[in-house]
């Protein structure tokens, strides 16, 4: 199943889009008010000229207007420079006109201005341009009575354009940078908004690496429900393991009683002379004290490699046991060669390591003729003995419960599957194989261990 986006790259891929859209509605929206503001600065002017032209208008005697004079702006007396005027009325529209007109003429719309009032509207000029023209209509005074006069101011709209694409083209760098700046602001954001769940993972590894039993540490108030309910499950958790371990010892412990009274009833049975009655008992009582021992060490075992109580340090552990074993009758007479060059601790509970290695190493002595051999190399721990060695077809079989592959020898039979369930529950890889000459070598790899110091 593929995993969803994480939190980080969904949060980035937002602003990605976000930032950017956000900032290209702001720039249209700035633009649209410059453009605005210029296009308002542009008719207050165009209003100034209109005034001016109405102030310099003078009718003849004969009732006619007259070219109004004192126009100042020199643009009006340049060809297409963009700002032109027309003064017109009801009987010629274009009655006089600015010089930048040349040879052509403001259109007029069809709805006249009330009279004093500005109209406003876009038309097309000289050589296709796009003009804002003025309009206003005025009543001045002739002969016959009022005369209604059409004044009507224009300008290119070329320097608006202008104006506006370069402010556009001004504020993109800076706009550009604020949309890195805003993007990055987000990601630090994030980064420092879930930074408590790096915390929460880190706490939750303590606890998985067993150097902590709770999760302990300052997260903010909406992780502590969560923190809470951990805590709670780690402690349930504990104490159902704890009781499934003290039954099944109390289970174990509570069958010993029985089996040494069975034990001993076999042996007066001996001394009364039923030997077959008493054999057979004897068998009984060291199948199931087997079974016992059996139970009893798996109750010791952890049900995962997660709920292991502490590391292990191998040295120390196959020290003690080296040490114990060298006091029995077999152990004595044994040459015993340990090379221990372990890393500090290895991720297995201690008592678990100890029964593991225990075990492995108890079969090498039963077996041994002269010589035990404890090696840790590369990640791999070694048992080696000088025994008989084991036949070949036989030696997958030695892993299964009770299997024992000579009865002569004392034994439960269940060692080598205890070790079996060990390296099962910490992902620990066991091999059983011959050596060259005599003896069987026991090998167990710890794959982290391993690949994580390859210089062992």
């Amino acid at each position: 199943m593929k995993r969803p986006l994480s939190i980080r790259a969904r949060f980035l891929m937002v602003s990605l889009i976000v930032v950017p859209l956000a900032l290209a509605l702001a720039a249209l929206f700035m633009t649209s008010i410059f453009s605005s503001n210029l296009e308002g600065r542009l008719e207050d002017e165009l209003k100034g000229h209109i005034n001016t032209i109405a102030g310099s208008i003078r009718v003849s005697a004969d009732g006619g207007i007259e070219h109004p004079l004192g126009l100042m702006d020199r643009r009006f007396s340049q060809a297409y420079s963009g700002l032109y005027w027309q003064i017109g009325d009801a009987a010629q529209p274009a009655l006089y006109r600015s010089e930048s007109l040349w040879d052509t003429s403001l259109p007029r719309p069809a709805d006249l201005p009330d009279d004093g009032a500005v109209h406003s509207y876009v038309a097309n000029g000289p050589e296709n341009t796009r003009l804002i023209v003025l309009e206003r209509q005025i009543m001045v005074s002739a002969p016959s009575g009022l005369k209604p006069v059409q004044i009507s101011v224009a300008a290119d709209t070329k320097a608006l354009d202008d104006a506006s694409r370069g402010f556009t083209l001004e504020i993109l760098p800076y706009l550009a940078g604020l949309a890195v700046f805003l993007i990055g602001a987000s990601l630090v954001q994030v980064v420092y908004g879930l930074k408590p769940l790096a915390d929460l993972t880190k706490g939750l590894d303590r606890i998985r690496e067993r150097h902590s039993g709770r999760l302990i540490g300052t997260l903010p108030a909406e992780f502590a429900p969560v923190e809470q309910a951990v805590n709670r499950l780690l402690e349930t958790q504990a104490q159902s393991l704890s009781k499934a371990r003290a039954r099944a010892g109390d289970l174990a412990h509570g069958l010993k009683t029985p089996l040494t009274v069975l034990s001993n009833d076999a042996l007066t049975l001996h001394e009364r002379g039923h030997q077959d009655l008493a054999e057979e008992i004897e068998q009984l009582v060291q199948l199931m004290r087997g079974h016992v021992e059996h139970e009893l060490a798996r109750s010791r075992i952890v049900t995962n490699a997660d709920m292991r109580q502490t590391d292990a340090n191998v040295e120390t552990i196959i020290g003690q046991i080296v040490k114990t074993l060298q006091r029995t009758p077999k152990g004595e007479a044994l040459e015993w060669q340990v090379d221990i060059n372990a890393p500090p601790d290895v991720p297995v509970d201690a008592q678990d390591l100890r029964e593991l290695i225990g075990n492995l190493t108890e079969n090498a002595v039963k077996w041994a003729a002269g010589q035990v051999s404890i090696t840790w190399k590369n990640g791999c721990l070694i048992v080696a003995d000088d025994g008989p060695g084991v036949d070949p077809e036989k030696i997958r079989s030695m892993t299964e419960r009770g299997v024992r592959l000579d009865s002569q020898t004392p034994g439960s039979g269940f060692g080598l599957s205890i070790v079996q369930e060990i390296c099962e529950v910490y992902g620990l890889v066991l091999s059983i194989e011959n050596r060259q000459g005599s003896g069987l070598m026991t090998t167990v790899l710890f794959k982290e261990i391993a690949t994580n110091y390859p210089g062992n």
